[in-house]
């Protein structure tokens, strides 16, 4: 086999910061008509110091957009009544167009019954069961972030999806699953792969499009990887206190034809779906 003769590293931050430009002139549109900033609402849980992190780049996000954004602070003591509480008022107001509950939440509350509360209009992060149903579907829906951020990476890429064959490393409800299914929308084969999945390297080696969702350090060598293919990195696992990826990425250059670095690659991304998916659900709103 000839490897590929160079591969990208994607910047998924500068490619992040292209789109929340596009957003932020959405945004400036309507509040030039005399409308109202579209808002999110997160709530968090507990003091987790990644949560609050989260949420903070959230909040920076929205502000550079011109979006509001308001917050919702719980203790870690919260019961799951406490939080459906709040769920239940940010429903009810009509200023708030997206709501978005911070995980993971307290082993007492049903991340479930919260998802299910919060209503499908303002789901901004695709989680409620008719959103997940419409996707089954191909019905117009919220997607969830993560899916939404790495098909916008392959459209800007100009990665060919019809006919391709696609391997999905992971089975998550948040990434892996709607991720197989947009892919599938798209005309592209896909086969989903999993801790039971025989052959694992052999499958990941016809792979046109590869995407790694499981949370194994390093697993994707670059002996794994077709010449030429497009490498998505989504999992990141803290290894002797660094942050690494399920791809090893310096491994698959010179095979991939791009890669998405576990930094700065698919979490920007991530991060401006949740703006647009909050700027839709606003437009929605006004219809």
């Amino acid at each position: 086999m000839n490897p590929s003769p160079q591969t990208v590293v994607v910047d998924g931050l500068g490619l992040a910061q292209e789109i929340r430009k596009e957003l932020g002139e959405t945004v400036a549109a309507h509040l030039a008509a005399g409308r109202r900033a579209p808002c999110l609402a997160v709530v968090l849980v507990g003091d987790d110091p990644a949560s609050a992190s989260y949420i903070k780049g959230k909040r920076r996000a929205c502000k550079r957009i011109g979006m509001e954004s308001v917050e919702r602070t719980l203790p870690g003591t919260a019961s799951q009544d406490d939080i459906l509480a709040v769920v239940d008022e940010l429903n009810r107001n009509d200023g708030v167009d997206g709501i978005l509950v911070q995980l993971p939440l307290p082993e007492a509350v049903s991340p479930h019954a919260v998802a299910e509360a919060v209503l499908p209009a303002k789901d901004v992060d695709g989680l409620h069961p008719l959103n997940a149903g419409h996707l089954l579907h191909g019905q117009p829906c919220h997607v969830p972030c993560t899916p939404a951020g790495i098909l916008e990476i392959l459209r800007r890429f100009e990665i060919p999806l019809e006919g391709a064959n696609a391997v999905v490393i992971g089975r998550s409800a948040i990434v892996g699953k709607p991720v197989s299914l947009l892919l599938q929308q798209q005309n592209a084969t896909v086969t989903m792969c999993h801790s039971r999945t025989r052959d694992l390297a052999g499958l990941c080696r016809e792979a046109d499009i590869l995407v790694a969702a499981v949370g194994v350090p390093r697993l994707v060598k670059g002996d794994w990887v077709k010449p030429g293919a497009a490498v998505i990195d989504v999992g990141v696992t803290s290894v002797a206190g660094e942050l690494v990826g399920d791809v090893d990425t310096e491994g698959v250059q010179g095979h991939a034809k791009i890669v998405t670095p576990h930094r700065r690659g698919v979490g920007p991304m991530t991060i401006t779906m949740l703006l647009g998916n909050t700027v839709t659900a606003y437009e929605d709103s006004l219809a």
